[in-house]
């Protein structure tokens, strides 16, 4: 196999490119190939070769990235064609090696020098109209010399790059360029994996949906789901273990924005998103606590059959998944209820047989009373020193004792002077789900519903999994200095902070005021300290604030929407309509958001469309009805079935989702995934597709209005516009296809795609 070994640095380059000129069939023109651009047509008349797998293995260790790209290039033609490779980089890459595995003289990589690089790019930008590798620009590039494919055949090419990561404190970000475009077409796969000497707290990508493990050798590997749909740049950031005395690992993402947090928009601020972990391993003011769980289960005649079995199973899974020296109790009920013993019980060899025998002999009959069950398993006072867990398990609506959504609710909220946090599990479809995740989320619990194909004893045994040693307490975050605690700090997400359990991530969303830096403190009980109170610092400078963190305030949106939903659907228990003024200023923020930021759920989706007209007052209140119409008809009116559990699975999503896709999605009322596909996030923008034309979700109210300019593409102004917003990281907003209207720094931009 011919091999270049070769090691260059990549400076400040812009995106070239070089197309030979059409030739004849037997010696036709160089194919450029770009790992994650669409094939383009000016691409497609000049020759058939293909992109059709890209493989990135990506290997970090203590700070140095090495990245092994494989690509698979095929050429369905009948005769032999060359190809060339262009790869936009991130800054600082360089080449350490190169393999291709077919015929002829050796590939060559090299690096185009900035004049040309730039002169280049705006020629072949101008000649072919075409905006496809706009977003490209202000990225770093490697070019490979031509490789010949023959035809009907597959070549690999295979380039490793290497690139010290840059730190931010304890953060250190990678970065792997990609198309936004959602008509990809190539299937990637992309893994990672991290070693370092000092722990690694915490894993993040803004733009993809990972999952991590810890292998035997220590190192963190990371699996990038949907690698091969989702597109855009692949971005990653890890935090290590803080070596300090407090013990959190902590960083800060901020997006400046003068609208965020501000009184009319006058004050400057932006958004931000607190990552955190603490290192549960290092101090002994952070040993985890130990646990108290009482499992509260449904005996009632539904029960009866392979749920009852499974209830047992994972009632017996759990208990055997606690530590010597925690405690449990089992609370069964139908239409009365009873329990293992009058309080929790010390995990032993002896208590855990006599758990057996009891739980053995629990049978299914009768009514079900879930009012008089939760308040027996709020009694008694928990064991010192132990968090205090409840796992309630229903599988029907209250058929006995109290039936009202909004008395069990309140009764419950009343009766829990000793915070427990309830774990909520729905077996079936018949339960009453606003109920179950109020009840959890009021006491920092969280709802698992369970549908009936699934089995309850492993969906059980996931949430009791993820409850391993309790480290913080009751969390929450205020303003250090600041007399009212959050003067500066607006709308902060979650508004309750979940507890924190091993392993945990600490994630927090807000808008922020001002542009002086500022200290958040995190505060919470260390449980196995005797409930004694820890503090923790971490430091928001606006002067830090980038517009390359533009899937904060998006996902901070998310988490909003999901919260104001949740409003309405409360409210509905209490026989309060959608269209009730008490709900005026709630759904008027969830249109607003909805709109602004792409957030499109099952109640607002038509926005999507052409219609409503959005430019004038009657098109906006049309609107408006509309979006309480469909809130009336689901979030308030239905509580149970598919329709009520959809909707759950919408907002639990919404709430908790670490990415910002392109498109938005949501399950609908038979529980089948819904895109979004005229409305995309792209650049720190929100596009709708209206009348054949991309719109700038802050111009839907003037789309019919005259630009204040229009630039088409290729021309001088639009090559400069290009090279203006890559400076900001926004050169994306213009590689459409089809025409859009942007917003621009406050001007009305046109852009077409020909004259």
């Amino acid at each position: 196999m011919p091999r270049l070994a070769s090691s260059f640095a990549i400076g400040s380059l812009l995106f070239a490119l070089s197309v030979g000129d059409a030739q004849t069939t037997n010696n036709p023109a160089t194919q450029i190939l770009i790992p994650s651009l669409p094939r383009r047509d000016w691409q497609i008349r000049n020759s058939p070769v293909e992109i059709s797998d890209v493989r990135a293995a990506i290997d970090i260790r203590e700070q140095l990235a090495t990245t092994v790209l494989t690509l698979t290039i095929f050429n369905p033609g009948s005769t032999s064609q060359e190809a060339k490779l262009l790869l936009p980089v991130a800054d600082g890459v360089v080449v350490r090696s190169l393999q291709y595995d077919g015929v002829g003289t050796d590939v060559a990589a090299e690096v185009l020098r900035k004049e040309d690089a730039r002169r280049i790019y705006d020629g072949i930008v101008n000649s072919m109209k075409d905006p496809a590798l706009v977003e490209f620009v202000g990225y770093n590039l490697i070019q490979t010399s031509a490789f010949p494919i023959p035809a009907g055949k597959s070549q690999t090419l295979s380039l490793t790059l290497e690139q010290v990561l840059p730190a931010d404190g304890n953060r250190i970000d990678f970065s792997l360029p990609r198309s936004e475009a959602l008509a990809q077409g190539k299937a990637w796969t992309i893994d990672a994996t991290i070693t370092s000497k000092r722990p690694i707290a915490t894993v993040f990508s803004p733009s993809h949906d990972i999952t991590t493990e810890v292998t035997h050798s220590g190192a963190t590997r990371i699996r990038i789901n949907n690698a091969a749909t989702d597109t855009g740049t692949f971005r990653l950031s890890y935090l290590l273990e803080n070596q300090k005395s407090d013990g959190l690992a902590a960083t800060i993402f901020a997006y400046p924005d003068a609208s965020a947090g501000a009184d009319g928009g006058s004050a400057r601020g932006g958004y931000f998103m607190l990552l955190a972990s603490l290192n549960n391993s290092q101090h002994a003011a952070l040993t985890p606590a130990k646990r108290e769980v009482v499992l509260v289960l449904d005996r009632s005649g539904s029960m009866r059959g392979d749920k009852l079995l499974q209830a047992k199973a994972a009632a017996e899974q759990v208990i055997q998944g606690l530590s010597d020296g925690e405690a449990f109790n089992i609370i069964d009920y139908s239409d009365s209820v009873s329990s293992l013993a009058l309080k929790p019980l010390i995990k032993s060899r002896e208590t855990v047989a006599q758990a057996k025998a009891y739980l053995a002999g629990l049978e299914s009959n009768g009514g079900t009373n879930i009012h008089d069950a939760l308040i027996e398993a709020m009694r008694t006072n928990p064991m010192s020193g132990m968090m205090p867990l409840v796992l309630f398990l229903t599988d029907g609506l209250p058929t006995v004792g109290e039936r009202s959504e909004v008395g069990i609710r309140d009764a419950v909220k009343a009766a829990n002077l000793h915070r427990r946090r309830i774990f909520t599990f729905g077996v079936g479809v018949d339960v009453n789900v606003p109920l179950l995740a109020s009840l959890a989320a009021s006491s920092r619990g969280s709802p698992t519903l369970i549908l009936p194909n699934e089995d309850v004893e492993v969906q059980v045994s996931r949430v009791f999994n993820r409850l391993r040693g309790p480290v913080l307490g009751l969390p929450s975050l205020s303003l250090a200095g600041d007399g009212d605690g959050l003067s500066r700090l607006r709308n902060v997400m979650p508004r309750v902070m979940p507890d924190v359990f091993e392993g945990d991530q600490i994630i927090v969303f807000g808008e922020y005021r001002g542009d002086t830096p500022m200290v958040l403190k995190i505060s919470g009980e260390a449980i196995a300290r005797g409930s004694d109170t820890r503090e923790f610092e971490v430091h928001l400078d606006p002067a830090t604030a980038t517009v390359r963190n533009g899937f904060v305030p998006r996902l901070w949106a998310s988490r909003k929407v999901a919260a104001l939903i949740d409003e309405v659907r409360q409210a509905g228990a209490t026989g309060t309509a959608a269209t009730d003024p008490a709900l005026k200023e709630v759904i008027d923020e969830i249109v607003r958001l909805s709109t602004k930021y792409g957030i499109l759920t099952e109640y607002t989706a038509f926005l999507a469309t052409e219609q409503p007209k959005l430019t004038t007052a009657s098109g906006r209140a049309a609107a408006r009805e509309e979006i309480v119409d469909s809130l009336q008809a689901r979030a308030v009116e239905i509580r149970t079935g598919l329709g009520g559990i959809n909707q759950q699975a919408n907002n639990d999503r919404a709430a908790s989702v670490l990415n910002a896709p392109q498109r938005a999605a949501y399950l609908d009322k038979d529980m089948k995934k819904v895109e979004v596909q005229n409305v995309m996030n792209i650049a720190n923008r929100t596009l709708y597709f209206r009348n054949n034309r991309w719109v700038d979700s802050r111009l839907l109210d003037k789309e019919d209005l005259p630009p204040s300019r229009t630039i088409t593409v290729g021309t001088p102004e639009f090559i400069s516009l290009a090279h203006r917003l890559a400076a900001r990281n926004e050169q994306s907003s213009l590689s459409f296809t089809e025409d859009a209207l942007l917003e621009i720094d406050g001007e009305t931009v046109l852009i077409k795609q020909k004259e």
